[in-house]
């Protein structure tokens, strides 16, 4: 009996699948575990949220941080090349043309969730768990709130998730982490 096994790609395999032009120019996928996931089409109100929220970060964040949008972050331990829609990342002096930012250089990692929600609140934060990013937030367009979770930890054998897990409604404030002295309105992101 012969058995089927998926063929799981390293982030060296998935740059050369890209430098060979095997992904289409409007073919918008990320590695995540090995495995090639096709993204989900951004709609109308994730566009406006994302967008929202990418203004209001640059602003408060101008030359203390790196906000990065849309970029690909570096999990070499989960074979893992995720895009998330923001990142919020220490700045560095080659502003990260040598690679992309890995777990160490990140602050905060942000989805933009309506669709992808259930795929952000089980799959994702469990890679980024793993990854040890300290903090991961959705903005849940679903419900209206933001979901901010913290301190990553192993429940058991291959099972990631953070201790810290809190909601906050969408005409609240935020402090915005490693920045104690920086607040985001969320009131200024979330749709009226």
């Amino acid at each position: 009996m012969t058995t089927v096994t998926a063929k799981r790609f390293s982030i060296a395999e998935y740059h050369c699948l890209g430098e060979l032009g095997f992904f289409g120019p409007d073919e918008r996928v990320e590695l995540i575990r090995g495995e090639l996931i096709k993204m989900a089409a951004k709609g109308r109100l994730h566009s406006f949220c994302n967008s929202l929220l990418v203004e209001e970060l640059i602003i408060l964040l101008t030359r203390r941080a790196r906000v990065r949008v849309q970029d690909p972050i570096i999990l070499s331990t989960t074979d893992s090349e995720p895009e998330p829609d923001v990142v919020i990342a220490r700045n560095r002096s080659d502003n990260y043309l040598a690679s992309h930012p890995e777990p160490a250089d990140i602050l905060l990692v942000i989805e933009v969730s309506d669709s992808s929600l259930k795929y952000d609140q089980i799959t994702k934060l469990s890679l980024y768990a793993e990854a040890g990013i300290s903090n991961y937030w959705i903005f849940n367009l679903v419900d209206n709130q933001l979901e901010m979770y913290s301190e990553p930890y192993q429940k058991r054998q291959g099972a990631f998730n953070y201790r810290s897990q809190n909601i906050v409604l969408q005409n609240e404030t935020v402090v915005i982490p490693g920045f104690p002295d920086l607040s985001l309105d969320l009131s200024l992101v979330f749709p009226a």
